[in-house]
């Protein structure tokens, strides 16, 4: 096996990482081979590597060397050529005291150094094995240099790890025990196997009938995706409380203490199954849900914490993960000694288990639960920031898998009766005034008899042609929503399926599974969205990469950006007749990698500043501030809301922002024209202008709330996301400071939220992050008593970006997604996985209303009336996904209690109650 390293650390006598890799190889019975190149761009370098593989046949390959190969995008690359995987192992510049101390791991250049840019190669991120320290006095120099100091545990891990794959390798395929786990998002009832755009469920069964076919002990495959989650509740599968006790031991003392300060002792576990055993003792388990077929488990993953609060603990990560989890891996590794895991579905538990973002140690937890096992995890080919949290801390290879086939949402009957009509009106505009004006009266009585008039956007008071204009406008945003048909199935095409790229697309899926498992090298590509263009995505079924931070706006992504934040602005003038002089804009990780940084573009072009880039390497150099007579306008104050994923990811970015926030803080113009350096002069200094939650944390800080249900009023939602928001953020190295009560000062002053949706193939009604985020931000305006516009600004045509009010936002995925029997029989193809999609829906439409209340009661009803009122689909429901159908009644149910819905029928109440007393005989195991 060859450990690529570079000559530098040979000609100044410092190998001693590579030295004690060497030796913790030669230990588990791998030869390794150390070769030392200049650099893998080296002509000479390359040739001289590439014949050492040819002589050696290696099993796998071991780099050191950072960057990527050099290859241009597309091109095969020397690692494509070797055809096994390669693990790139870090030799960091990091100091270990850094290293030791930071929730980070890994300082910013090394990030992209030793992380990022290697991914572009299909590297798996084995860990890092030295860093940094202070070396022994030099008698001849008299002082101590800096050198690479062996980390002895994590060379161990990298060997582990390293030994695990060629275990795979070589075990023969009918021999292979394998463990296919299944996603269960904490408190989301109904939506076991949910991940966006793909019908878990089916993916496995799919997955069990390839790998029998290719030779894999696999057997009794259920028939239906409903059977296989059906067999999983009743499973009487386990790991004993006195070999979990055993195995335990082998972990970090410290980690486990951790659990027991949080949990108890392992005996004291809720939910731990007593048995008798034939001597008439009784023995503790912890129970999985879990189902054996052959050599081939499918598996649901414990919660990491009590399902009464699992979901606030879901991303804490000061919370360890409850004993149970613990087990889980244990058993996995232990007691079924499977040889790989299989993760369908993007996203589970495992990476966002507490621990360093990058560069683990020890204690951290996603390497104590899945320990050095190889991780194959199919992962939709849109979301490149959380496949690189997975990439990054449990070393999955992320197989891209396409989103579902978009079609065109057209118009349901009173729109097409609505958009004939408005044909007509054009027609006869010009040729039969009396005519003409006939239509328009009736065509706006007909758009409020219908309700779509509001949701329009007309007033009373509006002229007829504005009246019109209106909703024509609207007509034509209903028709051009794309919408799901369907799910995708992993290495799937549907029959007939003309698009042969998707046809490529599900054989690539297939044959990339298979590649990883027999311990072959997948070729590295693309993360982005497809139907925003990104056609180089295609086929999918590679090792997904993202994009290099440093050259992020890209100058594409900051024209896209400052454009869509011209409309913004433009879009305000006209509403309040003034520009806006202070907002908040929510800042993602996997929208900004899909995107190159348009909405990094976009709160820069706002503040009147642009990147400078160098020519020769397209990396962002600096800030430029530009002239206020350039601008046209006053800038604004921008605040960013960051996420955890953006603030773990993009340090350089964050450096960046907080640089151009100076700068213009700086600067000496009139008030009026720099409402930031107006705010500076007042205060004496600039007060932080990016803001996330505490280091190691994930989310908005509402979720556990919303998915409980246990608040009284809107503000104390919005009081949770601010006490949330706790941390601002800048420096050089993006750090975090503690800040309580700085993001509420900038909430109080903002006249507005701008949250963008990017990705044609997901909306606002799918997953929990943008009701929490938009929701968060409009509660804690009712919790400051204030008021300000909360924009969707959507650019999923870059070119036509158009910004919505979140009711409007809302109204439009509801009339041209949710409600539309287009969709709806799309998702009835799906048994189970379908059913949740409704679930999931509706759950999102209630929490917009719970926290923004700008969202109309007859959007709900319209949505009950789709899924409940109509016998058909309420049926499917209940007979495919019982736990989808009681979580149904129960949000609608919430909605009546609240006070966001008030329907005509007194007998609504009764009809949910009867749905949810149904779903409850049946059973709510999904």
């Amino acid at each position: 096996m060859p450990i690529l390293f570079y000559r530098s650390m040979l000609l100044a006598a410092d190998v001693a990482p590579i030295d004690a890799l060497f030796e913790a190889l030669r230990q588990r019975g791998v030869f390794p081979v150390p070769i030392f190149v200049s650099s893998l761009k080296d002509p000479p370098s390359l040739a001289f590597v590439e014949t050492a593989f040819a002589v050696l046949k290696p099993a796998a390959i071991i780099t050191a060397t950072a960057f990527a190969s050099g290859a241009e995008p597309g091109v095969e690359t020397l690692f494509d050529r070797a055809g096994v995987p390669v693990f790139q192992v870090i030799v960091a510049t990091t100091r270990r005291d850094v290293w030791e101390n930071n929730q980070r791991g890994l300082a910013p250049a090394d990030l992209a150094m030793h992380v990022v840019l290697p991914e572009l190669d299909g590297r798996i991120l084995a860990g890092a094995i030295s860093f940094k320290g202070e070396s022994d006095v030099d008698p001849a120099l008299g002082h101590r240099a800096f050198a690479n100091r062996p980390e002895s545990d994590r060379v161990a891990q990298v060997a582990d790890r390293v030994a695990a794959f060629i275990k795979l390798r070589e075990t023969p395929r009918a021999g292979r025990k394998l463990a296919i786990l299944i996603p269960d998002y904490p408190s989301a009832p109904g939506r076991t196997g949910y991940a966006v755009g793909l019908d878990v469920p089916s993916s496995v069964l799919a997955m069990l009938h390839d790998l029998k076919g290719q030779g894999y002990a696999v057997e009794g495959i259920p028939q239906t995706p409903r059977a296989l989650l059906d067999l999983l509740e009743v499973s009487d599968t386990g790991l004993t409380l006195d070999n979990y006790i055993a195995f335990s031991t082998e972990l970090p003392i410290a980690a486990i203490a951790g659990v027991e300060g949080a949990w108890g002792k392992a005996e004291d576990e809720a939910g731990l199954r007593q048995a008798h055993r034939p001597s008439q003792t009784i023995s503790a388990s912890f129970p999985f849900r879990a189902a054996t077929f052959g050599n081939i488990t499918v598996a649901l993953a414990p919660d990491r914490g009590r399902s009464a609060d699992r979901r606030a603990d879901y991303h804490d990560p000061t919370l360890p993960p409850r004993h149970a989890l613990i087990a889980f891996g244990l058993w996995l590794r232990k007691s079924l000694g499977v040889h790989a895991l299989i993760h369908v579905g993007a996203h589970g538990t495992l990476e966002w288990l507490p621990g360093k973002t990058v560069a683990l140690s020890q204690s951290c937890f996603p390497e104590i639960v899945t320990g050095p096992l190889p991780v194959i995890y199919p992962f939709i080919v849109s979301n490149p920031g959380e496949a690189a949290q997975a990439k990054r801390r449990i070393a999955a290879v992320t197989l891209g898998h396409l989103p579902p086939p978009l079609a065109g949402a057209g118009l349901d009957d009173d729109q097409h009766k609505l958009e004939r009509l408005v044909d007509e009106y054009a027609q006869a505009d010009g040729l039969d005034r009396r005519r003409r004006d006939r239509l328009a009266k009736l065509i706006v009585d007909t758009a409020q008899k219908t309700g779509l008039a509001a949701e329009a956007g007309v007033a009373r008071t509006d002229a007829p042609d504005e009246a019109l204009r209106r909703i024509d406008a609207w007509l034509c945003d209903l028709k051009d929503f794309a919408i799901k048909d369907g799910l995708h199935i992993y290495g799937r095409a549907p029959d007939g399926e003309p698009d042969a790229m998707r046809r490529q697309s599900a054989e690539t899926e297939r044959s990339a599974l298979l590649a990883a498992l027999d311990g072959r090298h997948v070729k590295a590509g693309p993360a982005g969205a497809p139907a925003r263009g990104r056609s180089d995505v295609l086929p999918t079924g590679r090792n997904l990469f993202t994009s290099d931070p440093r050259t992020m706006p890209t100058p594409t992504a900051y024209d896209l950006g400052k454009a869509a934040a011209e409309e913004v602005v433009r879009g305000y003038m006209q509403t309040h007749g003034d520009w806006p002089r202070s907002l908040v804009i929510d800042l993602w990780g996997s929208a900004s990698l899909r995107t190159g940084g348009e909405e990094i573009a976009q709160g820069l072009a706002l503040m009147g500043c642009r990147p400078q880039w160098d020519a020769a390497t397209g990396r962002i150099t600096g800030i430029e501030v530009l002239p206020p007579a350039t601008l046209g306008r006053p800038r604004v104050d921008v605040t960013w809301r960051i996420s955890g994923l953006f603030r773990d990811m993009f340090p350089t970015q964050i450096a960046l922002i907080d640089a151009a926030a100076n700068a213009v803080a700086a600067r000496d113009e009139e008030d009026s024209e720099n409402p930031l350096a107006a705010r500076t002069r007042a205060d004496g200094k600039i007060s932080p202008r990016i803001f996330g939650t505490s280091p190691g944390t994930y989310g908005a800080g509402v979720e556990d709330l919303l998915s409980s249900g246990d608040w009284a009023a809107r503000e104390e939602i919005g009081r949770a996301y601010l006490d949330a928001t706790s941390h601002a953020y800048g420096g050089a190295g993006g750090e975090g400071v503690s800040v309580p009560g700085a993001f509420e000062t900038r909430i109080a002053e903002a006249d507005l939220l701008v949250h963008t949706g990017d990705d044609p193939g997901r909306d606002i009604l799918e997953g929990s992050a943008d009701v929490a985020f938009i929701g968060g931000f409009s509660a804690a305006l009712a919790a400051l008593g204030r008021n300000a516009d909360v924009i969707v600004l959507d650019t999923t045509d870059p070119q036509k970006p158009k910004p919505r009010s979140v009711g409007e936002a809302v109204s439009r995925v509801v009339r041209a997604r949710a409600v539309n029997a287009r969709f709806i029989a799309g998702q009835m193809r799906h048994g189970p996985r379908g059913a949740s999609e409704f679930a999931e829906t509706v759950d999102r439409l209630v929490g917009f209303a719970e926290t923004t209340h700008a969202i109309s009661g007859a959007l709900i009803e319209a949505v009950h009336d789709a899924y409940v009122g109509d016998a058909e689909v309420r049926a499917f429901i209940l007979r495919e996904n019982p736990a989808a159908a009681k979580v149904i009644a129960e949000r609608f149910l919430s909605a009546r209690r609240r006070g966001l819905w008030h329907p005509l029928r007194n007998s609504i109440d009764d009809d949910l109650a009867a749905l949810i007393a149904e779903a409850e005989v049946l059973g709510v195991a999904a």
